[in-house]
């Protein structure tokens, strides 16, 4: 059941991805096939037999998300489907607190430990309505302090989550790693979920220089 909710949190990160930037479909494209990639790897459990491979796969994401963002056009930009890709961290959250309860990764990945990620998603849907109910946009010194605590918190999870995987650079919960992201379907997070929603931060402030 967690699984199939994963791959349900993936095709609408991507979907709403895909409305966000204009309804681009050749960046979208791109990250099913890296995903289809991703996912066969995770499947046959390569990255759990050969773990130094996961950070060859990141950081061919991390390329794959510059390139992505250069393609997006900022004048057909969906703001609002763009936001909406944050709302996507609640169940992502609730999800990881899961896999922590399988003893799949340590507690500090959580919003019990030191992942506060879920605040960012809860703000999102608080903006939303905000701006339906209001028919204007969040003030744009707001907007854009939300979007940089937004980033600080992601980054801080993801270094977070690569200091306490299976490698030699480990450095936290050594008791119970983070084995869960090499395995499938949780690699799609760091491979298409988490690129996905740096790239929709770093949208929305370009947006907000632009107009």
């Amino acid at each position: 059941m967690l699984q199939a909710i994963f791959l349900l949190i993936t095709f609408l990160t991507l979907f709403l991805f895909y409305t966000g930037t204009g309804k681009n479909i050749r960046i979208v494209l791109i990250f099913i096939a890296w995903q289809i990639l991703i996912g066969i790897l995770s499947y046959f459990e390569v990255f759990n037999e050969k773990p130094l491979l996961f950070p060859l796969a990141i950081i061919a994401t991390t390329l794959l998300s510059f390139l992505s963002f250069k393609m997006v056009s900022i004048e057909k930009l969906n703001t609002n489907y763009l936001l909406g890709i944050h709302i996507i961290r609640i169940p992502v959250e609730l999800c990881l607190y899961q896999l922590f309860l399988k003893d799949q990764i340590p507690e500090i990945m959580t919003f019990t430990g030191w992942n506060f990620d879920i605040l960012i998603g809860l703000s999102a849907v608080v903006i939303l309505i905000y701006q339906y109910v209001k028919k204007k946009n969040l003030a744009r010194q707001y907007f854009l302090f939300w979007n940089v605590i937004g980033l600080l918190f992601l980054s801080v999870i993801v270094i977070i989550a690569i200091l306490s995987s299976p490698l030699p650079i480990q450095q936290f919960a050594f008791e119970q790693p983070n084995i869960a992201l090499l395995e499938f379907p949780y690699s799609f997070l760091p491979t298409c979920i988490v690129p996905i929603v740096f790239i929709s931060h770093f949208l929305l402030i370009k947006h907000l220089k632009q107009f």
